[in-house]
């Protein structure tokens, strides 16, 4: 069995790079229900069984925070492998008629978590540009009880991971486009997280 995660534009050159494979291979990558079906078809063609995924919550160090949903024919196969470890493998359904149903779930859920904090993050940076930012954190925190807190919390993760969540935001705005949803505001928070400054290495952060 080979799991796949890796940035949402590596997710094609990763599946190719396994050509010859015959086990099972989960893609558990942030990307769009037609990304997945390519996907699928790279490794099927390879001679591997696939099964999509979609990963919410951090690295799983502990058991209860971390699932990994699961779609496909060979679904089950996988939750099984990881009975019993901090990972909560779940099934959505194991029916071929709804072979990606794990990166739809993984692109609904993401719209929001990480369209919001984009959102956040615009919002400051315009308040930032008009001298206001002050004054809007007092507001926040008169109004939206607890929402400063995210925002610096959305300022943390954009630094160190906005160069993912760029494509992981276009892949979100495909697959609106193909529900016949808007897709702009994903695609504008993709230009937030590509603009966004990157943490240095030599802070470690």
């Amino acid at each position: 069995m080979i799991v796949s995660v890796c940035p949402p534009h590596a997710a094609r050159d990763v599946a190719r790079s396994v050509t010859g494979f015959g086990g099972v291979y989960v893609d558990a990558n942030a990307i769009a229900p037609h990304t997945a079906r390519e996907v699928a078809a790279i490794v099927q063609a390879g001679g591997a069984t696939y099964v999509d995924g979609g990963i919410i919550g951090p690295p799983p160090a502990s058991a209860g925070t971390t699932r990994l949903y699961l779609s496909g024919s060979a679904a089950v196969e996988v939750r099984d492998l990881f009975a019993g470890t901090a990972l909560d493998a779940r099934i959505i359904t194991a029916d071929m008629n709804a072979d990606v149903a794990a990166s739809s779930l993984k692109m609904a859920y993401a719209a929001w978590t990480k369209g919001s904090a984009a959102l956040l993050l615009i919002a400051r940076a315009l308040a930032e540009a008009e001298g206001v930012a002050d004054a809007l954190g007092v507001e926040w925190e008169m109004s939206q009880p607890g929402l400063l807190a995210r925002c610096r919390s959305a300022r943390r993760s954009a630094s160190a991971k906005g160069w993912r969540w760029t494509a992981e935001m276009e892949e979100i705005a495909a697959t609106m486009a193909a529900a016949g949803l808007p897709p702009g505001f994903h695609l504008a928070a993709a230009d937030v997280f590509r603009d966004y400054p990157r943490d240095s290495p030599a802070t470690g952060a």
